[in-house]
């Protein structure tokens, strides 16, 4: 039967759509709702306004922003000083605070044009990649392992996390971006790269023991779609499963006609009992590279093969020689009865004759070794060698990568499930997008070579002109992550029940120009970061508060905590243990016994931890839904289960225990410590300047500085645990000064 839920989310959604919405909307005769919710219009590039605060505009963000602000009587912050904005678009575009000598590097820069090239600094360095896949593996749900009791490892999922990494990097438009997540198989000039890409198909939840596999099938295609709704569209369509949409103008129909498009996909796997069963990954390439590769290999096969046998029947007929000539009573090394019993067949040699086989059996080898005469020493030279150059020459295997896949162009028939249960169809569906949504959907899928080609229809349909909603969902995405929130704070549902954007023209101005750019990204993220807007002071102003209490109007920045990755990767900066290894499986650092204690089966799942690991950024750390690495869970990482638009930002009591008082910081102010003593020398001053340069990217004010030197004082004649003296006193006393800066607000937010 169907899970529970979708029957409980069904009753429930509708006594509130009685309670909250009345009678549902009309549907037309075609099964279609009809809406005038904005985030359904079509998108136009609205013209830019003029506002009296000209002189300050950097380009058309401004003028939306700040026209607003006028027609409100606010006036926007001024501009933060260098130093701030420094770290603030450090932490923000690659996810590390600048180092002193970037921070030198840029103070000297007093030529027009230093924050632009500063920008094109940032967006260039390969850490800008694994600082922004973050934030889309979040919306991805990226995980490494499977969830539920067992929680098995996903194999080489992990390759998913670089594609996203590589494709920030190298700038891919966001419309191939999402083309390949979705149809990666099927896109044209498809390739490994690709076909990794559609792993974001296939990283939900997997139930490796069901109790019921055909209707978990559907769940698995659920989550799907799901999440591609969420992720690309900002629609819950999920809630249209079992019944019409009770808040948006979408239907069951509309639900099953996406469903369709992801119907044909088939997982690796292995029934291995009814209730019981393994998925793995699978061969990536284009068709050509796979026939070489297995011909290749099949070449290869059959020259080993053929060598090894040679080499076999040589030495084969050298040991023949030896045992018959030892049973012959020639041979003072063998004696006759044991040359008896090499001889004889296994199956019929008795205890004793086994025995002395085994007894004998390397002496046998190392005789026969030294038995070779000297032509067929030289034929055994020249064997080995042609086994050892074919065997190196062998070619790499292709890529494995955790996908779904389709095998056959022919069409596979969906039906519309009757309360979304599977057991009760209620007739075929095809493949469709949302009828409120159909203007300039085009003609229906073309089956290709050997899939249907539904999935490359669908992203084809997303990414058009036509679609209004996949521009302003993942422009609003990346405002979150520069801004605070987004233009539209329910960043996953844009839907009539989610949020009103409170500046609509810019979001549409911002996203007409990301398509008509061609979608390039960094381009996006350069007109955000260079504008005005972003670089204003965060301090605040009690009119403003006072009249714009939730600050939607954007008349200052608004300080945000770093979130967990940004946090930790900043303290391995900061310290100087941050490892820069890009790419490559993932890392498992060192966990507390009583974190691997706490699952199901204490300790599996999670692999070793390598020294040279301990310090990779945390993007590379693996994955495990069951298993939260502590100060990652501590600073409100997801779970990745679902897909998650805005993580969650708390404050609490464990967060300051634990990074006051355990390990990870701790034993990192320690490092802190030796740094400040390597890199400034022993002085006080020089070290208190080296430390706030590090961890606040400015120097100590006079009184930080009086401060800290009266602190560093009075640490080191304390005892330590109260007991005895240690024998460095000022090194203790460095790491307490240590730990606390890296225990600030100033560390912990960008402001």
């Amino acid at each position: 039967m169907h899970r529970p839920f979708a029957f409980a989310c069904s009753l429930t959604l509708g006594m509130m759509a009685v309670s909250l919405a009345g009678e549902p909307p009309a549907v037309p005769a075609d099964g279609s709702k009809q809406s005038d919710h904005w985030a359904f219009q079509g998108i136009r590039k609205p013209p830019v306004p003029t506002t009296r605060f000209g002189g300050r505009v950097r380009n058309p963000i401004d003028s939306f922003v700040f026209g607003r602000l006028d027609t409100e009587g606010l006036a926007p912050r001024p501009v933060a000083d260098r130093l701030t904005l420094h770290r603030r678009v450090s932490l923000d575009l690659i996810g590390l605070p600048p180092s002193p000598a970037e921070q030198r590097h840029f103070a000297a820069d007093t030529r027009p044009g230093a924050w632009e090239r500063l920008v094109g600094r940032l967006l260039a360095r390969p850490e800008f990649g694994e600082r922004w896949a973050r934030h889309w593996l979040d919306v991805a749900r990226y995980g490494e392992s499977n969830g539920y009791e067992r929680d098995g490892s996903k194999p080489n999922a992990w390759r998913f996390r670089d594609y996203v990494i590589a494709a920030f990097n190298d700038d891919l438009p966001f419309d191939r971006f999402v083309s390949e997540q979705l149809a990666g198989d099927e896109v044209e000039g498809s390739d490994a790269r690709s076909q990794i890409a559609t792993t974001f198909l296939r990283l939900g939840t997997w139930d490796d023991e069901p109790a019921d596999p055909f209707a978990d099938r559907f769940d698995q295609l659920d989550d799907v779609l799901g999440t591609t709704a969420s992720a690309f569209l900002g629609l819950t369509l999920r809630c249209a499963r079992c019944h019409d949409h009770k808040f948006e103008p979408l239907s069951q129909k509309d639900y099953y006609g996406i469903l369709a498009v992801f119907t044909p996909l088939k997982r690796p796997e292995k029934i291995k009992s009814a209730t019981h069963r393994e998925e793995f990954d699978r061969e990536v390439g284009t068709s050509a590279e796979l026939a070489s590769y297995r011909q290749t290999i099949a070449s290869s096969d059959e020259l080993l093969g053929r060598l090894n046998k040679q080499q076999a029947e040589l030495a084969n007929r050298i040991r023949d020689r030896v045992l018959k000539h030892a049973v012959a009573g020639g041979d003072a090394k063998i004696s006759a009865e044991t040359a008896k019993a090499f001889l004889t067949d296994p199956k019929t040699s008795n205890p004793q004759q086994k025995a002395l086989v085994k007894q004998h059996a390397k002496k046998l080898q190392q005789h026969v070794s030294e038995s070779f005469s000297e032509s067929e020493r030289a034929q055994r030279t020249r064997l080995t060698s042609e086994i050892n150059s074919a065997t190196a020459s062998r070619p790499d295997p292709p890529l494995r990568a955790y996908i779904w896949y389709e095998d056959t162009p022919k069409a596979v028939k969906t039906q519309l499930f009757q309360r979304g249960d599977p057991y009760s169809p209620r007739g075929q569906v095809n493949p469709a997008v949302p009828a409120i949504l159909r203007n300039g959907m085009g003609s229906a899928p073309k089956s290709l070579k050997t899939s249907t080609g539904r999935r490359l229809w669908l992203a084809r349909w997303m990414t058009s002109r036509s679609n209004p909603l996949v521009a302003r969902v993942f422009v609003n995405r990346l405002w979150q992550h520069l801004l605070g929130d987004g233009l539209v704070t329910t960043e996953s549902d844009f839907g009539e029940m989610g949020d009103v954007p409170f500046h609509q023209e810019l979001l549409d101005w911002l996203s007409a120009d990301l398509i008509d750019s061609g979608w390039q990204v960094k381009r996006l993220l350069r007109q955000i970061v260079t504008s005005a807007v972003y670089r204003m002071d965060s301090r605040p102003e009690a009119a403003a508060v006072a009249a714009d209490p939730q600050e939607r109007l954007l008349w200052r920045f608004r300080q945000r905590r770093l979130d967990a990755e940004a946090f930790r990767d900043s303290v391995l900066s900061v310290t100087g243990q941050l490892n820069r290894t890009m790419r490559g499986p993932s890392v498992y650092p060192a966990l507390p016994g009583a974190v691997l204690a706490g699952q199901s089966r204490p300790g599996s799942g999670w692999g070793k931890a390598l020294a040279q690991s301990e310090g990779r950024r945390s993007v590379y750390i693996f994955s495990k839904r069951s298993l939260a690495v502590p100060e990652l869970a501590l600073l409100d990482a997801p779970n990745s289960t679902d897909s998650c638009s805005q993580r969650a930002v708390s404050t609490t009591g464990p967060q300051a225990l634990t990074f006051l008082n355990g390990t990870f910081m701790t034993s990192r102010a320690a490092a802190f410590a030796a740094r400040l003593a390597a890199d400034a020398g022993t002085g006080r001053e020089n070290q208190v300047e080296l430390a706030f340069r590090l961890a606040m990217c400015r120097p100590p004010t006079a009184e930080e500085l009086a401060m800290s030197i009266a602190f560093l004082s009075e640490q080191a004649k304390l005892t330590p645990n109260g007991t005895q003296p240690d024998k460095d006193p000022a090194r203790r006393a460095m790491i307490a000064l240590c730990l606390v800066l890296l225990n600030t607000n100033e560390f912990a937010y960008t402001r």
